[in-house]
């Protein structure tokens, strides 16, 4: 006999990390992360060659 369970669930994970990728990105896109990470990694930028 098959077991179908162990497999069906293997199955769901991908769909399950999916899902909470989503909505962590959502949540960050909403607090306007991106534009935050962006200003910092011009100030690391502008520091490391000696203009700010």
């Amino acid at each position: 006999m098959k077991r179908i369970a162990p497999h069906f669930k293997a199955d769901k994970l991908p769909l399950i990390i999916l899902a909470i990728f989503l909505v962590l990105f959502s949540i960050g896109l909403s607090l306007d992360e991106p534009s935050r990470v962006l200003e910092q990694a011009w100030r690391i930028c502008y520091s490391c060659i000696g203009i700010g």
